[in-house]
């Protein structure tokens, strides 16, 4: 009995601390994934600061576009940033490094019901590659070293496809700083074939239903008319809304329900930090992202 008591009295005073702690947090600091425009990843992470200082009673809600995804990452580790949204490779990237950093608590689901995406392979139709075979000696180009579809994906199964590393099976590879820039860099010619993020599903004319294709389409960089897909990959785990750990329970389990009730209470709002059609959020757990730390461990390190 006395045991129990014991347990009991520091299982409520952990939970006091912890509702303690969520109500000292003056300033809330959101980790923006960088390789994008960074005047339209704050523009459409705005009314998402303003739903949080709203909701929560912040003195401040600070947005940090990171010029990378590296940056976020270590944002997390750190401890300088309180949430962000990864992709999967990102979470692999800092569960490798400390599996206690973060806590993964939603994910997007597609308009069919899925809970992953892919990524694709684009190149110019003017450039006759119709398939990733016949993309051989061609310039490959990569968004960021900690993207999931931009990265790891192509690197560990294109090779399934071609037979032969992507190192030896094209003339070179690059990274181009992002998937925007990747898009870009393809549309410009830098490189032959680019791999970008997709839901994969919808209209090609419209850059399917969501991913960085979509966002250029949607805002007139690129016209999806002068492209082709060459390539998929097999469905990829959506990345992860994730809070800091030391925030504690009480303050992860108020923001999982702030995030889950934002589609129906802000589509635009949603729609916005999302970059494409969702039909709102489902809950996660690390386990759903042991596939990519495996690939990630394997592949990088870390």
């Amino acid at each position: 009995m006395f045991r129990k008591m014991v347990f009991g009295a520091v299982s409520l005073l952990a939970m006091a601390a912890s509702a303690a702690h969520a109500a000292d947090i003056k300033e809330f600091r959101v980790g923006i994934l960088g390789g994008e425009n960074e005047t339209d990843r704050l523009r459409n992470y705005q009314c998402l600061a303003d739903h949080l200082k709203a909701e929560f009673g912040f003195d401040k809600v600070s947005l940090f576009p990171a010029a990378d995804y590296d940056g976020v990452i270590q944002g997390l580790l750190g401890g300088t940033l309180d949430f962000a949204e990864l992709g999967a490779s990102g979470y692999a990237s800092v569960y490798l490094k400390d599996p206690k950093a973060v806590t993964p608590i939603l994910t997007t689901k597609q308009t069919d019901g899925s809970t992953g995406y892919y990524s694709i392979g684009l190149a110019l139709k003017t450039s006759g590659i119709t398939d990733i075979k016949s993309a051989k000696g061609k310039k490959l180009g990569y968004a960021d070293p900690d993207s999931t579809s931009g990265y790891l994906i192509p690197l560990t199964q294109i090779p399934k496809d071609t037979g032969a590393s992507n190192e030896t099976y094209f003339a070179s590879t690059q990274f181009n700083g992002g998937h925007e820039n990747n898009v870009l860099a393809v549309r410009d010619g830098k490189v032959d074939v680019a791999v970008d993020d997709s839901s994969g599903i919808g209209d090609f004319k419209n850059g399917y239903t969501s991913g960085t294709f979509h966002k250029e389409v949607a805002k007139g960089a690129v016209d999806p008319n002068d492209f082709v897909e060459v390539w998929r990959s097999g469905l990829i785990p959506n990345g992860p809304l994730v809070v800091r750990t030391a925030l504690g329970d009480d303050m992860t389990a108020k923001l999982t329900a702030f995030f889950t009730a934002l589609p129906a209470k802000d589509k635009a709002c949603f729609e916005g930090v999302e970059g494409g059609d969702f039909t709102g959020y489902v809950p996660v757990k690390p386990d759903f992202y042991s596939v990519i730390v495996e690939a990630r461990k394997a592949a990088i390190g870390g």
